[in-house]
């Protein structure tokens, strides 16, 4: 299993420097990592200092909270496509959706993926606040509007991915949308164990332990 291509090598923190995302861009391409994983203003500097490189831009809307309007969500998901993001990670309305505002949350999502095409977006459903239910019909809304993902986490909110939460996912998307584990995610065993669940993606900023960890572990027992 190569660890490192399931990885969004991630760098979100509010205190997270152009130097620090410039670091981030150079370990992603170092340990061949799927993607970056930044905030909406380091889009046009990620996807310059990756250009000539297979690892992909994600860039967050709508982060952390999920309840800037729906019109900001559309314009800063524009703005990271313009800025060269690959792949948009948004917050969808967690109170729309706690208040069964399922149109709304839907036509959010769907009005985001229609602003960036063919990209991929994956949604971030927030679990931590979430019922059992509620996950289960974040899922459908998400798939209904056409998005590529749905994601557990921020990692900025009380908790963040759980296996529990994953199941549920899992289950609910089928084969009809993949599933991006994020939040809490620090070692090469966890991030198997979600992979061997059906995860497509690892979101962390433990990459290079996950994949540096392994990589140890087999050299030991290679002799």
């Amino acid at each position: 299993m190569d660890l490192n291509r399931y990885i969004d090598h991630t760098l979100l923190r509010a205190t997270a420097t152009p130097d620090d995302i410039i670091k981030r861009c150079n370990e992603a391409r170092a340990h061949k990592f799927y993607a970056v994983c930044i905030n909406s203003c380091y889009a046009f500097l990620a996807a310059n200092e990756l250009k000539n490189s297979d690892v992909k831009v994600a860039a967050v809307v709508g982060f952390p909270l999920g309840a800037s309007s729906c019109h900001a969500k559309i314009c800063e998901a524009e703005q990271c496509v313009k800025d060269g993001a690959d792949e948009i990670d948004m917050v969808l309305n967690i109170g729309f959706l706690k208040a069964k505002l399922h149109k709304s949350v839907r036509e959010e999502i769907a009005a985001v993926k229609e602003v960036i095409g063919n990209r991929i977006l994956k949604v971030i459903l927030e679990t931590c606040y979430l019922t059992d239910d509620e996950i289960k019909m974040a899922c459908q809304i998400a798939k209904k509007a056409g998005a590529d993902y749905v994601k557990t986490s921020t990692g900025f909110g009380t908790g963040g991915a759980t296996e529990h939460a994953v199941k549920i996912m899992i289950n609910e998307v089928g084969d009809s949308l993949k599933v991006k584990a994020s939040g809490g995610i620090k070692d090469a065993a966890t991030a198997k164990k979600y992979i061997e669940m059906g995860v497509s993606r690892i979101g962390t900023s433990s990459g290079i332990e996950i994949v540096t960890s392994t990589k140890k572990n087999t050299d030991e027992h290679s002799y």
